[in-house]
């Protein structure tokens, strides 16, 4: 269902399931704001939603692992757009190290970009939309949220944490008009997934292609998931019919 004069914000705007989203929210009629690191990979997706939005989306940089940038990233959001409605917390990052080769940076990185980047932007975004009595938070994080996998410890309790987030936030919201939810997928077929492939493939010998369907089988599908699929199911839980949703943490795999 179209939702002209919504605005949303997605993170990690500049590729994979952020773009998915991007051009799903565009073709409902919302408001974009794209933001992320690079500006030429938001620029590329930005030239995309202006094909399905004639005033195109607001690009702007921000990195979520940077309180003061998420700062200056939402006073400008402020003065372009005055509030937002959904937030998609899609940034991420995921890097594999056994737990005695984790070392403090990489374990606070992953903390830092999965988890406090959310908390950050959710704490300040919240309760604008708690005062318009309607807002939507959608929670990229993934079925490590759920389950332990091994040698990514640092991706898999940031996910947690950001699950965690999830069901806290969506509990003191309750009744309010505001939602909070977590999309759970498997394997994604974007660039960490290509570049977890490249790893095993260096570390193993195997091509390139096995090591992909390696990563695919552990999803239940057996096969990767699309980011569409992704984007479909913030799309749902971003809708006006989804008011009864929150807390949920849906799977995808």
């Amino acid at each position: 269902m179209e939702q002209p004069g919504r605005t949303a914000l997605i993170t990690g705007a500049g590729r994979g399931i952020g773009r998915a989203v991007a051009l799903a929210l565009a073709r409902d009629g919302v408001r974009l704001a794209l933001a992320g690191r690079h500006h030429d990979t938001l620029d590329a997706v930005a030239a995309e939603v202006a094909h399905v939005l004639p005033d195109g989306p607001f690009v702007v940089e921000m990195d979520v692992a940077d309180p003061d940038s998420i700062d200056a990233g939402v006073k400008r959001l402020d003065a372009v757009f005055g509030h937002v409605d959904i937030l998609v917390n899609n940034a991420g990052i995921a890097e594999s190290a056994p737990l005695s080769r984790t070392d403090l940076d990489l374990w606070n990185r992953h903390l830092a970009v999965n988890a406090t980047g959310a908390f950050l932007l959710t704490r300040a975004i919240l309760p604008g939309m708690l005062e318009r009595r309607w807002g939507r938070v959608v929670n990229v994080a993934s079925t490590a949220a759920l389950a332990g996998f091994p040698y990514v410890a640092a991706y898999v309790a940031s996910k947690h944490a950001l699950l965690g987030l999830t069901r806290a936030v969506a509990a003191e919201t309750a009744g309010t008009g505001v939602t909070v939810n977590a999309i759970c997928p498997g394997f994604v077929a974007t660039d960490l997934v290509w570049t977890s492939a490249r790893r095993i493939a260096e570390r193993t010998g195997k091509p390139f292609e096995e090591a992909v369907a390696t990563l695919a089988r552990f999803n239940a599908s057996g096969r990767l998931v699309e980011p569409a699929a992704v984007a479909t199911a913030v799309l749902d839980f971003a809708a006006e019919a989804a008011a009864g949703r929150t807390g949920e943490a849906l799977v995808i795999e």
